[in-house]
């Protein structure tokens, strides 16, 4: 049996997979206010907000470490056992979310639940590496994270809609026991990569391998496996930095969203859960047309002629410029209505960009150090989520968020100027 356009298929799945990423970590912020007048009756307003910043940051920084795990765990064991791992994982952490009953346990579930998670993200690098040419990477790159704004725009509404009808702790239950489904054809249909796949036709095997340039190191016209150094040789290329700080400094505004969109609105427009199910998803339009419009723009320069150098910092820096007067305007953005359109447009910016980052890697590498260099640049950009989401009930008390949005436009300069300083030039890399 053969399946035409097979890769697209592994696309839709991963992509499919972080859609259930995003509605497994989404489920705790839409649900807190339920979850804390439950558990935290005679917590004040701050106190509560304090309790959620510190589950979060657990979570972010378990999430950090399992970028780096999970990155050596996919190069390792490759990318259908990895996901498989990450996934089944996951999705027995969310269920286990249903019997926390305090700080310690949603603490350590949120924990195993960021470790597990982490494992998308090089695991989509990878696959991404393992099943594209050169010039559709970006655009792969794009639906992948098209899955988490849509994630985040059916989660929000999904478990407002749910809690009419069920407790919070029955919705984790539902919500983590999707994952498990997601499963059986993720096994079924990714038996192997692409090269040996069974399933492949022989026109798309060689579409893929011959579109991967940084294949062919000693360029004898055979594909092999590219430059594959040791991680200390990989950290001694400066491009190697340039991924990891732009990577650090550009996450943590997404994570800014993710996390207090639901308690912005709560704090800042007296929402209640309910309400937040019809304003909170509307961000996450912005995050897929810019995770398309990313993918579709760098796709459409790189058919153009433009190196993949001058594509990668052109899609970068428009994304980066726009997220920055967006990011400022928030400090006074009126009407909840107006709010929740900037942040829109902020989200579009942001994954205009990184998709682009997130393909970095695999421009520079061989397909055994994809893994590798994708986990330490998740691991950093956690790391710096993980410090400003520390920051955040501290600069926003009282309910004025304007110094963490100009945070985040500061952060969005330093993505920029990361990869224009320290990536010269965007190309393959070859041994010093």
């Amino acid at each position: 049996m053969q399946i035409k356009n097979l890769r697209w298929w592994v696309v839709a799945l991963i992509a499919l997979a972080t859609i259930i990423n995003y509605i497994d970590r989404q489920s705790l912020s839409v649900l807190w206010p339920d979850i804390a007048a439950d558990l935290y009756p005679d917590k004040t307003a701050d106190e509560r907000k304090e309790i959620y910043a510190f589950i979060s940051v657990v979570f972010v920084f378990s999430y950090a470490f399992g970028q780096a795990i999970f990155g050596k765990i996919f190069d390792w064991v490759g990318t259908r056992i990895g996901f498989a791992l990450s996934i089944g994982i996951w999705s027995i952490a969310t269920v286990m979310h249903a019997f926390a009953r305090g700080v310690t346990s949603f603490a350590i579930v949120r924990s195993i639940l960021g470790v597990a998670e982490a494992g998308n993200w090089p695991g989509a690098t990878k696959g991404n590496a393992e099943w594209f040419p050169t010039k559709e990477r970006a655009l792969a790159q794009g639906i992948f994270n098209s899955g988490a704004a849509i994630g985040g725009i059916i989660s929000i509404p999904l478990i407002a809609y749910l809690t009419i009808y069920f407790s919070w702790k029955m919705i984790f239950v539902i919500v983590g026991l999707t994952g498990l489904l997601w499963l059986i054809p993720w096994l079924i249909l990714v038996k192997s990569p692409p090269k040996s796949h069974p399933w492949i036709t022989e026109e798309e095997r060689q579409y893929i391998l011959s579109g991967q340039k940084n294949q062919d190191l000693d360029s004898d016209g055979e594909f092999d496996d590219g430059y594959n150094p040791s991680t200390a040789e990989l950290l001694s290329h400066k491009q190697s930095w340039g991924v990891i700080i732009a990577s650090a400094a550009i996450d943590p505004i997404w994570w800014l969203f993710v996390f207090w969109i639901p308690i912005y609105l709560s704090e800042v427009y007296g929402m209640d859960v309910k309400t937040i199910g019809i304003y909170g998803w509307v961000p996450y339009v912005g995050a897929m047309l810019g995770a398309w419009f990313g993918g579709l723009l760098a796709q459409n320069r790189l058919k153009g002629g433009w190196t993949v150098d001058k594509t990668r910092k052109f899609t970068i820096s428009l994304g980066c410029l726009i997220m920055l007067p967006t990011l400022l305007a928030m400090a006074n953005p009126g009407a909840p209505v107006n709010a929740v359109l900037l942040m829109a447009v902020i989200l579009f910016g942001f994954q205009t960009a990184i998709g682009n980052v997130q393909t970095l890697p695999s421009d520079l590498f061989g397909g055994k150090t994809v893994g590798t260099l994708a986990g330490l640049a998740g691991m950093a950009a956690k790391l710096g989520a993980v410090a400003l989401t520390a920051l955040v009930p501290w600069l926003t008390a009282g309910g004025n968020y304007t110094p963490a949005f100009v945070i985040g436009a500061a952060l969005a300069v330093i993505a920029m100027a990361s990869i224009w300083i320290l990536c010269p030039k965007i190309e393959p890399l070859k041994p010093k």
